[in-house]
């Protein structure tokens, strides 16, 4: 169990994926000065109830993620533009919301539980497939543009990777974050895309039959 302080977002972090933050209100001007000055990690965790910015601390859910702060761009009146990435998954175990103006969190890491090898690789194999067919309709679709040989082999960083670039609710992700084992989280998300494909498909026809031009996501 460690103390790590917590930044509610209406966002899920996931393992191994960046996420670029506007810092702006003094809680967090001050929470993002201690972590680069102590070197230390904060905690992304998708709210539950309450608003992001410029109101009381909102409640959060239970599991979030880890981020380091990878760089710094500094602004006017102590503003910053940060990009961190995600580390480990975390438990809140108990929340401080009176020692600092921002949250601080009793956690414990929730480390993935390991899976059938053999049964593994297979589930991996057809997710790598849904994900690089789904980023190629993307890429005829939307004007962002995806390197589907840049998806890593690992199939716990595979399937982390293509939920964050899902467009799904935040509850959905937060669902795949919680995930208990890594077979459990690559079979979920290789559910996620089956249904996300054959949408796209159908947006995909439609748009073209509709307009003539490409479809866009955004």
């Amino acid at each position: 169990m460690f103390e790590l302080p917590l930044f509610p977002l209406n966002t899920v972090l996931f393992p191994g994926t960046p996420i670029h933050l506007h810092i702006f209100e003094e809680r967090y001007k001050r929470m993002v000065e201690m972590c680069l000055r102590e070197h230390k990690p904060f905690g992304v965790i998708l709210i539950r109830h309450g608003q992001e910015a410029l109101g009381p601390l909102a409640e959060p859910h239970a599991v979030g993620c880890s981020a380091n702060i990878l760089q710094v761009q500094r602004l006017e009146q102590g503003r910053m533009n940060i990009i961190a990435v995600g580390q480990e998954r975390f438990r809140v175990l108990s929340l401080d919301s009176q020692t600092f103006p921002y949250l601080v969190g009793s956690v414990e890491e929730i480390p993935l539980v390991g899976a059938d090898a053999a049964g593994l690789a297979r589930q991996t194999e057809q997710l790598r497939d849904q994900v690089e067919r789904f980023l190629r309709l993307m890429n005829k679709t939307s004007s962002s543009q995806f390197d589907v040989s840049q998806l890593p082999d690992n199939p716990t960083e595979l399937a982390y990777v293509a939920s964050a670039v899902l467009q799904i609710s935040a509850l959905e992700k937060q669902t795949i974050l919680e995930q208990p084992d890594t077979g459990a989280l690559v079979d979920h998300v290789r559910m996620v895309y089956r249904r996300e494909l054959a949408l796209l498909r159908v947006m995909s026809v439609h748009g073209e039959r509709d307009s003539g031009a490409a479809f866009s996501l955004n």
